[in-house]
C-alpha cells in the first residue's frame, strides 16, 4: 500500500450586492488597478523580469502615489501582470496571438492576504481607503460544503465588478493522504461519445465500464445550431448575439463530464486505485487537426480529454499520465496488428422517468483470429497494460477466461447501475 499527499484547491463564486458607498469605494480601486496593471504589464513585457522584480521597481512608487490604496492590492497588481505577460509570451511563441502586447479588457481586484478581508458573519468584509466595507451574498451549498467540510480558506481572494452587483471569488484549500494499490489501476480513454474504463486489480483485468457520454453528437448538433442563427448575418448582429448567449454546450457538456468524474473517482477509491489517463495535451490535438476539413477540425479541438483529465486531478485520487500511442491498433493480448476497424450499431432499452426510450450504441469492431475486439475496449485496456507493463511485470486476464471481456454499460445521468452488459474478445458479439 502506497500513500502519497496531494493538496486541492477549489474555488467559490459568489454573487454578492453592496450599497452604494461600498460599490463606489471599489470602482476607485477599480480604477487604481487598471492604471498600475498596464504600467507593469508593459515593464514586465519589455524586460522579462519577476514578481520579485515588479515588487522592487513599482512597490515604493506606487505607495506614494496611491497612499490611500491597500498594500495587498498593489501585490495582487503585479501578480497579476507577471501572470498576463508569461500567458502573452506563451500564446505568441505558438503563434496564436497576433498583437505587439495584450489588451486589458477585464479587471479582477486580488486580495492576496486574509489580512485585508474576513469571512464572518453570514458576509464578506474588505478592507478600503473608506474602512471596511461589507459584500452580502446569498447562500450557496456548495459554500456551505466548503466551510464545514475540513476546507480552509486559500488566503486570496478575487473580487469583479459586474454591474451593479459583484462577483466574488474565494479560493479553499485541504490536504488528502490517499493510498493506493500500485497494482490496481483503473484505466480511462477517452473517446468522442463516450469513456471507457478497464478496472485491474492486483495486475489482473477485471471489470470494464463504457460510459455513454455523447458529447461528440452535442458538438455537431450545437455547431449546426450556431450556423442555422448565423446565416446571412454578421456575428456582431444584436439578435445573433442573444440567441448565441442562451446556448448551454458549455454547462451541458461539464455536467456530463463532471458526472463520469464522480464515477472514476467513486471506482477508483473502492478498489483503492490509481487513476490512469492518455496524455493528450494541446500540441498532440493541433498535430490532429492539420490538413483535415473544417467540420472535423473542430470536433477534434472539442474533445474533451483534457477537460476530464483536469477534473480527476482535482478528485481526491492519485493520477498518471502514460502514452496512448499503439493502444488501440494492437491486440493487447497477442500483440497481433489490427488492420481496421468497422462500425456496428446497436439498440438497448433504457427505462426513464416516464417511458423507455431506446439507446443507440456505435462500437468499432474488427476480427482477429476469429476474435471480435471493439476498439474503445481495447484503447482502455492497452492504457493499462502501458502503466503496467513499465516495470516489466506480467498482467493476465481475470478469472471469468482468457478470451472474453464483458463490457457493462452506464449512462451518466442514469446513475452508476449498469444498464446492459456486452460481451467482446469472442467469436461473437453478444450482450445481456
Amino acid at each position: 500500500m502506497n500513500r502519497v499527499l496531494k493538496t486541492l484547491t477549489s474555488t467559490v463564486v459568489l454573487e454578492c450586492y453592496v450599497n452604494r458607498f461600498a460599490r463606489r469605494a471599489l470602482r476607485e480601486i477599480e480604477e487604481a488597478y487598471r492604471r498600475m496593471l498596464e504600467e507593469m504589464l508593459e515593464y514586465a513585457l519589455e524586460h522579462n523580469v519577476s514578481q520579485s522584480t515588479l515588487h522592487r521597481v513599482f512597490y515604493g512608487k506606487y505607495r506614494d502615489t496611491y497612499p490611500w490604496l491597500p498594500t495587498r492590492v498593489i501585490k495582487g497588481a503585479y501578480r497579476d501582470a507577471v501572470r498576463r505577460a508569461r500567458s502573452f509570451r506563451r500564446f505568441r511563441k505558438i503563434g496564436k496571438s497576433y498583437k505587439d502586447k495584450p489588451e486589458i479588457r477585464k479587471i479582477t481586484l486580488a486580495y492576496s492576504d486574509l489580512q485585508d478581508w474576513r469571512l464572518e458573519g453570514g458576509v464578506i468584509k474588505v478592507k478600503t481607503h473608506i474602512g471596511w466595507v461589507e459584500l452580502h451574498y446569498r447562500g450557496y451549498k456548495q459554500l456551505y460544503r466548503y466551510l464545514y467540510g475540513g476546507w480552509k480558506l486559500g488566503g486570496e481572494l478575487k473580487l469583479k465588478i459586474n454591474g451593479r452587483n459583484i462577483l466574488a471569488y474565494i479560493a479553499f484549500k485541504r490536504d488528502f493522504e490517499i493510498e493506493y494499490k500500485p497494482r490496481n489501476v483503473v484505466a480511462v480513454d477517452v473517446n468522442e461519445n463516450n469513456v471507457t474504463l478497464a478496472l485491474f486489480k492486483d495486475g489482473v483485468l477485471r471489470d470494464v465500464y463504457r460510459v455513454e457520454t455523447g458529447l461528440g453528437r452535442i458538438v455537431i448538433a450545437y455547431s449546426e445550431r450556431r450556423k442555422s442563427i448565423m446565416e446571412g448575418k454578421p456575428p456582431w448582429d444584436k439578435l445573433v448575439k442573444r440567441k448565441l448567449g442562451k446556448l448551454r454546450e458549455k454547462r451541458r457538456k461539464l455536467d456530463i463530464l463532471g458526472k463520469t468524474a464522480w464515477f472514476i473517482e467513486r471506482l477508483a477509491l473502492e478498489n483503492k486505485a490509481v487513476v490512469v489517463v492518455g496524455d493528450i495535451d494541446a500540441k498532440a490535438k493541433e498535430r490532429m487537426e492539420r490538413d483535415k476539413s473544417d467540420r472535423l477540425r473542430h470536433r477534434i479541438h472539442q474533445w474533451s480529454v483534457s477537460t476530464l483529465t483536469r477534473l480527476l486531478e482535482c478528485k481526491p485520487v492519485h493520477v498518471v499520465r502514460v502514452s496512448e500511442r499503439g493502444t488501440s491498433s494492437r491486440d493487447p493480448f497477442t500483440r497481433e496488428k489490427v488492420k481496421g476497424y468497422s462500425p456496428l450499431v446497436i439498440r438497448i432499452a433504457v427505462r426513464g422517468a416516464r417511458r423507455v426510450k431506446v439507446l443507440k450504441v456505435t462500437l468499432r469492431v474488427a476480427r482477429v483470429n476469429g476474435r471480435v475486439l471493439e476498439r474503445d475496449v481495447v484503447g482502455s485496456i492497452g492504457i493499462g497494460f502501458n502503466y503496467l507493463n513499465s516495470d516489466g511485470s506480467p498482467v493476465a486476464l481475470g478469472s471469468t477466461g482468457a478470451c472474453e471481456v464483458w463490457v457493462k454499460l452506464v449512462i451518466p445521468h442514469q446513475g452508476p447501475t449498469p444498464l446492459t452488459e456486452i460481451q467482446v474478445f469472442t467469436n461473437t458479439i453478444k450482450y445481456r
